[in-house]
């Protein structure tokens, strides 16, 4: 991998490969959590993301779960969390997960931070992030904004103000975003120009092949403002794989083969399973695995800081890892944009 990349205007230098761990406590046990931990290390991966409401799917019996496991990690690996970043999460507004708090108010957040800062049995939150807008914004899938569904909630000058506190505390040192909309990053960085608050770094959104939504303006508002993109789920929850290509969502042991929650969200519509197969053909054609062209897709554009990988075994992490040596053609990346031409962001 090449060296370090900041996130946005802060001090925090990273690998432009960072470790999703959703799967750990639901997919993954603690053993194997901890291994695959140990070889990201080793391979240069010092970046670690993970959210109060992990493991994925959330439930009530392990929400939490994620961060428990890396803490325990750290507690037997001494000096483990000095080589780290470490970024988390504060959940959003609970969207049907009664377990979740129901409102990012300032004292709300600030209470996730404490808890996850004893889950992880640290001191200090690398990088801490909104999980998803307190406000009404479609996200997740939904596609339209709908005025009539506002109601009031915690303001953006509020929820920075948390940060700020946390930050002065020395429980955190860089604040950031996910899920978000042009409007969101520029509205959350003008507050805090404003108002003299933490301003963002980065912003934690999706990002592949089958949901190039980022670069329908995101991406300008971010380049502008100084702002670096997480890319998560580049490889849209296995669809870029090929392990669905023949079987359909069934039949693997991939996440959206195992929990029908998942296939009922925006990597489970038929059409974002068609996209797939077409982007993998393409890279079956040109001499790559679908995994090497959509890790490589991310990798190598301009808008991504760092890539997101998650994984449930040690094969799986040095296959994604050995992909950062894959270079892409001029050829293979116009057949990419013409594909997206035609089918557009199915995974939105």
């Amino acid at each position: 991998m090449k060296n370090h990349v900041s996130l946005g205007q802060s001090s925090l230098q990273v690998s432009p490969i960072c470790l999703g761990t959703m799967t750990f406590g639901e997919q993954v046990d603690e053993a194997a959590a901890h291994a695959i931990l140990d070889r990201s290390l080793e391979r240069g991966v010092n970046f670690i993301d993970t959210a109060e409401m992990y493991s994925v799917p959330s439930r009530a019996e392990t929400s939490g779960a994620t961060e428990t496991i890396i803490g325990t990690w750290f507690a037997s690996r001494p000096g483990a969390r000095q080589k780290v970043v470490l970024a988390s999460k504060v959940a959003g507004p609970s969207r049907g997960m009664p377990w979740l708090r129901g409102e990012v108010s300032k004292a709300g957040i600030i209470q996730a931070c404490e808890e996850s800062l004893r889950r992880l049995r640290t001191d200090v939150i690398d990088l801490y992030q909104i999980h998803w807008p307190v406000r009404n914004v479609p996200v997740f899938g939904a596609l339209y904004f709908d005025p009539s569904r506002d109601k009031p909630g915690p303001s953006v000058q509020e929820q920075l103000e948390a940060m700020a506190e946390l930050v002065k505390a020395g429980k955190v040192r860089a604040v950031g975003l996910s899920n978000e909309t042009p409007y969101g990053v520029h509205e959350f960085v003008r507050v805090a120009e404003q108002m003299g608050l933490p301003r963002v770094a980065t912003v934690q959104n999706p990002f592949s092949l089958v949901n190039r939504s980022y670069e329908n303006g995101l991406d300008e508002s971010c380049h502008r403002l100084g702002v670096s993109l997480l890319a998560y789920s580049p490889l849209a929850f296995g669809l870029l794989t090929g392990k669905y290509d023949e079987s359909g969502l069934v039949g693997e042991q991939g996440r959206l083969a195992l929990f029908e929650s998942m296939r009922k969200q925006r990597w489970g519509r038929p059409e974002a399973l068609a996209a797939a197969r077409r982007y993998n053909a393409l890279a079956r054609a040109h001499g790559l695995t679908p995994l090497q062209l959509a890790l490589a897709f991310c990798y190598r554009s301009w808008r991504v800081a760092s890539t997101i990988i998650g994984v449930t075994t040690l094969a799986q992490l040095d296959e994604c890892i050995d992909a950062w040596d894959v270079q892409l053609s001029p050829e293979i990346l116009k057949a990419v944009d013409a594909i997206r031409w035609e089918m557009r962001d199915p995974a939105q």
